[in-house]
Parts: structure tokens; sequence; C-alpha cells
């Protein structure tokens, strides 16, 4: 599935209710990686400051969790605009596809900015990781929150604009034909991470449903390593473990 094929099965969730018919299942998936990119973004940022800039273990956690949540979205864009938006400006009728395509372009140029603030981000990061420096570690806290609103306000006009546009036009099948084409550039390992990230967002009925709609053999993975891995990088994270 687009972004990680953990998470393939939360095209299905956006919040405690009944499952959304097949027309919304792209863009409940989108809402589901959006609000996980969010989260981890500010929390990096907020756990940056009060870290001791010298502990090169807390430093190495925080830099290398910065990196994996910094890859997801640029992978997300990258199949938004390569597979996603090109399925959607083909469903749309031609009365409409001229709009579309503006705010596909909109979206384009928004994206390309928050990419370009990821990769400064990762620099920032490495930054640290070699330095040991207040200065480094308040640089990279500040280029977290600086990335977390770019993406917040990114993310609120995608949502507004152009996840309706999927629910109206964009077919079922064209969506699982976007999700087949993905490929997910992840780890297993870094995948567990990410449905472990995904499952914190989620109340007891959408957490039963996603793992319902994994893999036996990922399911099998989530319960023999990847809940102790997820809780692990937690607490070194955070200093406490994940709230459920």
């Amino acid at each position: 599935m687009p972004a990680t094929a953990v998470l393939g099965s939360s095209e299905r969730l956006t919040t405690d209710r009944p499952a959304p018919a097949s027309g919304v299942r792209a863009a409940a998936y989108e809402r589901v990686l959006h609000q996980l990119v969010r989260r981890e973004l500010r929390m990096l940022g907020e756990l940056a400051a009060w870290a001791d800039p010298a502990d090169a273990a807390h430093a190495t956690a925080l830099t290398r969790h910065a990196d994996l949540v910094g890859r997801v979205l640029l992978h997300h864009h990258s199949v938004e605009r390569e597979l996603l938006w090109p399925a959607l400006l083909r469903a749309v009728p031609d009365s409409r596809r001229s709009a579309v395509r503006a705010e596909v372009e909109d979206w384009t140029a928004r994206s390309a900015r928050v990419d370009a603030a990821l990769r400064d981000l990762g620099t920032t990061a490495r930054q640290w990781a070699v330095a040991g420096t207040a200065s480094a570690r308040d640089a990279f806290s500040l280029a977290c929150l600086d990335v977390a609103d770019a993406v917040d306000a990114d993310v609120a006009e995608e949502e507004a604009r152009l996840l309706p546009l999927l629910v109206e036009e964009l077919p079922h099948a064209d969506w699982c034909a976007v999700a087949r084409a993905a490929r997910c550039p992840l780890s297993a390992r870094d995948q567990l991470l990410v449905l472990g990230m995904a499952l914190e967002d989620l109340g007891p009925t959408n957490r039963a449903r996603l793992m319902a709609g994994l893999s036996p053999a990922v399911r099998l993975a989530w319960r023999l390593r990847g809940r102790a891995a997820y809780r692990a990088a937690v607490v070194s994270l955070r200093g406490a473990p994940p709230a459920r």
C-alpha cells in the first residue's frame, strides 16, 4: 500500500465508527497517514527541546526517528504524485478536469516545499548527531516544529480540497490499482514501527479493524516482535511507554 504495506488496511479507518464504504477508503487512508506524521514531527520537536544535547544515545534515537518519519512522508508524496492524483484526474469527468488539475498543481507546489524542508531536517539531524551541542540540538528541534507547521498547512489544504474529490470520483478499483502499484521502501522492522505509530492514534474498534485487515504473517510478526520493538523504541524516544 502507499507509504507502507503494513498500513494497507488503514484505508478503512477514520474514527471508531462503522467501516466506510469503498468510495471513501482512499481518503480515510490519507487521513491516518497525515495524522501519524503530524503527531510524530511535533513530538520530536518538543522532545528534542528538552534533551541533553550531549546524550549521544538519545540524540541518535530522536534523529533516526525523524529520518523514518521523513522517509514515510517522502514516499507518501511520491505515491500521490506519481499514482494517486493521475488516477484521480483520469477518473473525473471532462467538465471538472481542468479545475481538479489546478488543485493537483497547487498540491504539487506545496508538497515540493515540504519535501525540501524534510531533506533540510535530515541535514540538521546529522549535524546534531555529529556536533552534540546545544545549538545543534535547538536547530533540530526548531526544524522539526517548522516542518510540522508546514505539514499541518499542507494537509489542511489537501484534506479540504482534494480528499473530497477522492470520495466523489475515484473508483474503488482504481484505488486498489494504486495500492498494488506502490512499492514500500521500508524494511520489515520499520514497517512494524509505522504500524505501531498508526495504532496509537486509533480507538479500540479501529485498532481491531486494522489488525484484522493485515495478513496473518504481519499479525504474527507484530505479536512476536513488533509490539515489543515498538514499545522499546517509544521508551527510548520519550522515556515512557506508548499510551496504548
